[in-house]
């Protein structure tokens, strides 16, 4: 019995494909404003007892501890694999986007629960003051959000940086539009049923992120690709004639892995390796591939003894 072991493996750089210089500005501006903004926000909130601009102000301090993990995360990903940990630190990025939607939700959960009891005591409340405040998180948000507007597709946490500050842009809209209301009527129950609003925009917008993670977390095959057209693609190989153990699975937010045991005839030939790792890349967006090719007479009762195995 003849074993033929082939392991090809095809890497990429690990990052982004722009200037990791001006992903770093970016990050570096998008915390500094968003901080600055916290604080000018929840002072604003709390001393026109505003519980809208106070939700707004939970929902960017969460966008800043979201930028500072995606940063630091995008920073352990871009690190050499060590003996320890052979395959980088990639996963870092997924576990910490996970961290960041556990975290939203359940700082909405509390603000959530405030607004439901304010709904039927309604203080009176400063509009124009409310407005002006949002104006300015309107330009920070979405300042920030067009900083990672380049960069948005080529990383999960990178992406979730630009959704949350696109929507936070939204939603101090919607601050502004509620304190011009406020202003103009005098309707100050506007203030608790926005802030419901906001909760809800954030549950909706998070929810995707939550379950991504989590699904990348465990090691499922990453959304987008379809493990199915992969199986029929290697069986359509010359001279494939049984795949199992096929695996794939995220290295990290960017970069995708494939194990597989091919058993093969002899019209297979080794040189077929690097097509099959160059159009898996292309096709499939899988960088790493590990295949085991095993051959001769021997070998359907050699996948049937290790299948059973």
């Amino acid at each position: 019995m003849e074993h033929s072991h082939s392991h090809g493996h095809h890497h990429h750089g690990h990052g982004l494909p722009s200037s990791t210089g001006s992903l770093n500005k970016a990050f570096g501006w998008g915390i500094a404003l968003n901080i600055l903004f916290v604080v000018v926000e929840s002072g604003a909130g709390w001393y026109y007892n505003s519980l809208a601009l106070l939700t707004d102000a939970g929902h960017n301090l969460t966008d800043v501890v979201s930028l500072l993990l995606a940063f630091f995360a995008i920073k352990l990903s871009q690190r050499k694999p060590t003996e320890r940990f052979t395959y980088g630190y990639g996963k870092t990025t997924t576990l910490v986007s996970l961290l960041n939607a556990i975290l939203l939700m359940l700082a909405v959960g509390a603000i959530g629960w405030e607004a439901i009891g304010r709904l039927g005591t309604s203080p009176e409340l400063n509009g124009a003051a409310i407005s002006i405040v949002a104006v300015i998180g309107i330009a920070i948000n979405a300042g920030t959000a067009l900083l990672f507007f380049r960069d948005k597709e080529h990383d999960i946490n990178v992406k979730g940086a630009y959704l949350h500050m696109a929507a936070d842009a939204l939603v101090s809209l919607g601050v502004v539009a509620a304190g011009l209301l406020m202003r103009y009527t005098g309707w100050f129950w506007i203030d608790a049923v926005l802030s419901l609003i906001i909760v809800s925009i954030i549950v909706w917008s998070t929810w995707g992120l939550l379950k991504e993670s989590l699904r990348l977390s465990l090691d499922a095959v990453p959304q987008g690709i379809d493990l199915k057209a992969v199986q029929t693609y290697l069986r359509q190989v010359p001279g494939v004639e049984q795949i199992h153990d096929l695996h794939v699975w995220a290295m990290s937010s960017t970069e995708n892995s494939l194990t597989a045991h091919l058993v093969v005839t002899d019209a297979y030939q080794d040189e077929q390796l690097s097509t099959i790792r160059k159009e898996l890349k292309e096709q499939f967006q899988i960088q790493h591939v590990t295949i085991q090719v095993e051959r001769g007479p021997m070998s359907q009762a050699c996948a049937q003894a290790e299948a059973h195995h």
